[in-house]
């Protein structure tokens, strides 16, 4: 992988880039980029999620599934995209959920960096993806990585909330041993997208009961707003 890793998750991941799935995986990307294909978000901004969110700034993980494979969209935050572009309806949902539950305005735009630098940690299972074709990059090798950051978290001292939203991404959940400690929040629901959102996410109010156990916990609400 060609990006450094940020100094704060060093320690932590740079064993898992040395096992044979992640060099097969830098070595996928290669092979793709040489073959002319586009990779989504493009290089520079696939660790955005561990720049933005130190690993000791960790209050809450939300996990996504992929990038969004459309141009200009994907950005290294899972659900987000970048200024100027169109809010996906996932987002929407999000928003709505947000403005039911905590009363905050929807965001005109979709950009979530402030989730990001407030605590939250964005956190797509594969952190790339072709080009218009969802999911290309599943079973890459990226999960072996994306494991081992919520591991990581999930084993550190500090009380966390982690936020699965779909099945996928509490399949993925399920993979980890240390979120059944008691000392975290683990909140479930169905996606928000638009094909599953009526059918329990909304009315879930993730953001008060995430803000409530923070509270609690001594660690500070989030500023869900946007």
């Amino acid at each position: 992988m060609a990006t450094p890793l940020p100094a704060s998750w060093q320690t932590a991941l740079e064993p898992v880039l040395q096992t044979p799935a992640l060099r097969a995986l830098g070595g996928f990307l290669k092979a793709e980029e040489a073959a002319g294909r586009i990779i989504y978000p493009p290089r520079g901004l696939r660790l955005t999620a561990l720049e933005l969110t130190p690993r000791d700034a960790v209050k809450v993980v939300i996990l996504g599934q992929d990038p969004y494979h459309g141009p200009g969209q994907a950005h290294g935050l899972a659900f987000s995209v970048r200024d100027g572009v169109r809010v996906p309806p996932s987002l929407v949902n999000i928003y709505k959920e947000l403005e039911t539950d905590l009363g905050i305005p929807r965001a005109a735009h979709g950009n979530l960096e402030g989730w990001a630098r407030a605590g939250v940690l964005l956190l797509n299972n594969a952190l790339t993806v072709e080009a218009g074709r969802a999911g290309s990059h599943q079973n890459r090798g990226w999960e072996d990585f994306t494991d081992a950051v919520i591991a990581e978290v999930a084993n550190g001292p500090a009380p966390t909330v982690f936020v699965l939203w779909g099945s996928h991404a509490q399949k993925k959940a399920a993979r980890i041993a240390a979120l059944a400690d008691p000392r975290h929040l683990v909140l479930r629901s169905v996606h928000p997208s638009p094909l599953s959102a009526y059918a329990g996410f909304f009315g879930s109010r993730p953001f008060s009961q995430a803000n409530m156990f923070l509270e609690a916990n001594g660690r500070g609400a989030i500023d869900w707003r946007v």
